[in-house]
């Protein structure tokens, strides 16, 4: 050949590129093509060098996008033609570990056909071996400790491959080449059961045969899985659910349930073609399904008997359904053979155990007998859980298969250019510490979430990188996983934060770490206080990539407000340099008892009548929440409500949400978060009616236009930039008053509770319909946890369409809380320049 001819192409990739095959992806086409070079990982990515022809180096680079490994996906990728070096053969080159941590760790993956063909293969050496893995699945980010992903920084470094396993390690042509959790049974863990006091009472293969015959014999067995361990019994056991339930200490919250195949899932459940999709897909989440009209007949062939009442108490219509994810899962389900409740190892509001002599400590009065293994799990990953809504995935909960892949934010122009607006009354940062860095490159913003349904971010260029579900803040071991997921995540990425952002409640656990870390830190860092809603809103924004103008609409529970209420009915007019107005809200009550209000429906909806009729309140002594409460009780409550005490004001639609569940007769006091709201929701859908309350709208200003907002001046002063304040008029109100009336008269004349939660439902659409009238915005963003709700979120979506607007909302990153901390890292990461 010409060498004058000869160019040598450089490639960098950054992107899910490692875990995923893409190394001895490039080694085949690199080979097939006859081009020498090399190829490498590093903490950044996967960089490739390779020399030959300029017409084949075009068709080497179209093919490497063309043709990448199915898991992968690239978000960048740059390419460079220099002077050859005079590279011979090509090789794989071992790993480089210096420089910026970017490399995006792969989520742990379902079982692949292949390998489960191997596990249930008598003729192959993986048969019914329960770690059985391969380039395209397996664990990855429940055992990777640093990056870049290589078996000497996985919890697999302990084991030695066997020659056999090496063979394959090193073959790039074999589909375990660097396959870095590659094991058999001559090398790699093994399974052991456990009694409660951790005496070993089977290992290997008859561990796992025993721990199904405890399961069939209605006995609870904890299983250390993936990420953590499952508590697994007989779903079509009453009794051994029931027991479960009192062990846990879970009264009433669904279960989810692991079935042994996709026909057992269709025996109890509807499953549309994007339901399947997600049940057979890599990430093999939870999916919650509606359940068949009919329950299966135990009298026809090959039909499996009917689920347990109470796996999930009625009216829920809905039943969470897995397939098994691992080679355990696999071999397991395939020797019961029916379908198995496995719920979260862990007593109820505390974090999943990871490790088998923690689950001795934590769950020996839960479970009858453990399955462990001896594959250290580095951290804990729970169920995702998933439900389509209009064709499209919405993750609910995001965990194994889902975290930890970024999202890809604009942090410097559009809805990452956040602007803020003057004015002390309503100031989006609440809290001062000291300057704002202003860095050459991206800044590096730790965001804590919320309180609840708590996860957490980094931000690492302009990726954010959002943790795994972490859970409710409410116990320390609760929050001791909390810190230990920001440490993890900060070890992994090498990251060092010159900002946190948070939640503007000052009293939430979250708020407090940011505070103390921050002052902790040399120099002190800033604190940024992101108003609960506005981060709602500004999630959703980054998910969809929307820049510019646009309508938040952000429903949920509670979220502390920039004027010392709890917000959770809000408009939000987001402008297109960022900052926002709380443009209206739904009409505000007051929550007698607080926090009690919030467990107890009734105490909302009495809140609720007394907005309306003051004492004459407490003589309706016909309704459900008035019949629920003790004179006692109701004593308590007025004098709260008099004398507004312990008794906190509130625009909040989830609160609302309550309030109608308790006066239709639905829900007086809630075993769960949310439960109000969904017994709510199951009755509206048992109703096709498209009639709506009346409602008002209420200006209680003049507004000559739009309303305009203005950049802080920050120069020369130690605070940190404003942002959220409202236009100079106030707020419209949405005024749920004639709804509520409406719903008086409705109980009083009988009128069925599904009817009246249908219209309900509708009512809420068409008061985001008309408020988006006012606003002249034709782009709503829809978020927060009552949109969660597949009724309301559909008739939305639809009742704006048909109105001429174009909806967002949701789809891999949570609308609860579980998505706020990537709206406070969006908003941050613009506020410090």
């Amino acid at each position: 050949m010409d060498r004058t001819a000869i160019e040598r192409l450089r490639v960098v990739i950054h992107g899910a590129v490692q875990g995923v095959g893409f190394r001895p992806f490039v080694y085949r086409l690199a080979t097939q093509m006859e081009l020498p070079g090399w190829v490498i990982n590093s903490s950044q990515g996967v960089f490739i060098e390779v020399e030959g022809m300029h017409s084949q180096l075009d068709t080497f680079l179209r093919r490497v996008q063309r043709e990448k490994p199915p898991h992968s996906f690239i978000q960048s990728l740059e390419a460079s033609f220099l002077e050859p070096l005079g590279f011979t053969t090509f090789e794989i080159r071992h790993s480089e570990e210096a420089g910026a941590k970017m490399a995006l760790v792969l989520p742990d993956q379902a079982t692949c056909p292949d390998c489960l063909r191997d596990i249930m293969d008598p003729s192959d050496r993986h048969y019914r071996y329960p770690f059985t893995n391969c380039t395209y699945c397996g664990p990855r980010y429940s055992v990777i400790r640093e990056l870049p992903y290589d078996r000497p920084n996985t919890s697999m470094q302990a084991f030695d491959m066997c020659s056999d396993c090496r063979a394959e390690y090193e073959n790039p042509l074999d589909r375990r080449f660097h396959a870095q959790p590659v094991a058999c049974p001559q090398c790699g863990p093994h399974l052991e059961l456990w009694d409660p006091q951790g005496r070993i009472v089977a290992g290997h293969h008859d561990a796992l045969l025993q721990a199904a015959e405890a399961i069939r014999a209605g006995r609870v067995v904890a299983v250390k899985g993936l990420g953590g361990f499952h508590l697994i019994a007989d779903a079509r056991n009453d009794e051994a659910v029931l027991k479960l339930r009192q062990r846990k200490h879970r009264e009433e919250k669904p279960f989810a349930l692991m079935a042994p195949d996709l026909a057992t899932v269709r025996a109890y459940c509807d499953v549309s073609d994007s339901e399947e999709r997600l049940l057979l897909s890599p990430e093999s989440p939870i999916v919650l399904l509606r359940r068949l009209s009919h329950s299966p007949s135990p009298s026809l062939p090959l039909s499996p008997a009917p689920v347990a009442p109470s796996v999930a108490l009625p009216p829920n219509p809905w039943l969470g359904m897995m397939l098994p994810y691992t080679p355990l899962h696999h071999l397991l389900m395939k020797e019961l053979g029916f379908a198995v409740v496995a719920t979260s190892g862990n007593l109820s509001d505390e974090p999943i155990c990871i490790d088998e002599l923690e689950a001795l400590d934590r769950l020996h009065e839960i479970a009858d007998v453990f399955l462990v293994h001896n594959r250290p799990i580095v951290r804990h990953m729970d169920d995702s859980i998933v439900r389509v809504v209009l064709g499209r995935e919405m993750v609910l909960r995001r965990a194994r298969g889902y975290a930890p892949l970024p999202v890809a934010v604009r942090v410097r122009t559009g809805i990452g250019d956040w602007r803020p607006e003057t004015g002390a009354a309503s100031s989006q940062v609440l809290i001062h510490q000291s300057p704002i860095p202003n860095p050459e490159s991206q800044p590096s913003i730790l965001a804590v979430g919320a309180h609840l349904k708590n996860a957490v971010a980094i931000t690492v260029g302009s990726n954010v990188f959002i943790s795994q579900h972490i859970g409710d803040l409410e116990t320390p071991q609760a929050y001791d996983a909390f810190r230990r997921v920001i440490a993890d995540l900060s070890r992994l990425y090498d990251f060092h934060p010159t900002a946190i952002a948070c939640d503007l409640h000052p009293d939430y656990l979250s708020t407090h770490f940011a505070r103390e870390l921050a002052a902790q830190s040399d120099p002190p860092l800033p604190v940024i206080g992101v108003q609960h809603h506005f981060a709602h809103i500004a999630s959703c924004m980054a998910e969809n990539d929307l820049t510019g103008r646009a309508l938040g609409v952000s429903w949920d529970g509670t979220g502390y407000g920039t004027d010392g209420t709890i917000w959770g009915g809000e408009f939000l007019l987001v402008d297109g340099a960022g900052s926002y107005t709380r443009a209206a809200h739904l009409r505000t009550f007051r929550l007698p008892g607080g926090e009690k209000a919030v467990r107890e429906p009734r105490r909302s909806a009495l809140g609720l009548l007394y907005e309306l009729y003051g004492d004459q309140t407490f003589s309706f002594s016909h309704l459900p929440p008035m019949a629920d409460t003790t004179v006692a009780e109701r004593s308590v409550v007025r004098q709260m409500l008099r004398q507004k005490l312990n008794a906190p004001v509130t625009s909040s639609a989830g609160r609302l949400f309550d309030a109608v569940a308790s006066l239709v007769g639905l829900c007086q006091r809630m075993a769960f978060e949310g439960q109000a709201a969904m017994e709510l929701e199951f009755a509206a859908e048992a109703v096709e009616t498209s009639a709506a309350y009346a409602f008002e709208i209420r200006d209680l200003g003049i507004r000559t236009g739009d309303s305009q907002s203005h950049p802080a001046d920050t120069e020369g002063g130690n605070e940190t930039p404003q942002s959220a304040i409202p236009s100079r008029q106030p707020p419209l109100i949405v005024d749920w008053a004639p709804v509520v009336k409406a719903i008086f008269e409705d109980c009083q004349r009988g009128v069925p509770a599904g009817e009246v939660a249908a219209m309900f439902h509708n009512t809420l659409a068409e008061m985001i319909v008309a408020v988006t009238g006012r606003m002249g915005e034709r782009r709503v963003v829809l978020s927060g946890g009552c949109f969660q709700n597949t009724y309301l979120l559909e008739r939305s979506v639809q009742r704006l369409r048909e109105a001429g607007y174009t909806p967002y909302w949701h789809q891999r990153v949570p609308p609860n809380d579980g998505g706020i901390a990537l709206g406070q890292a969006v908003v941050a990461s613009s506020l410090v320049r």
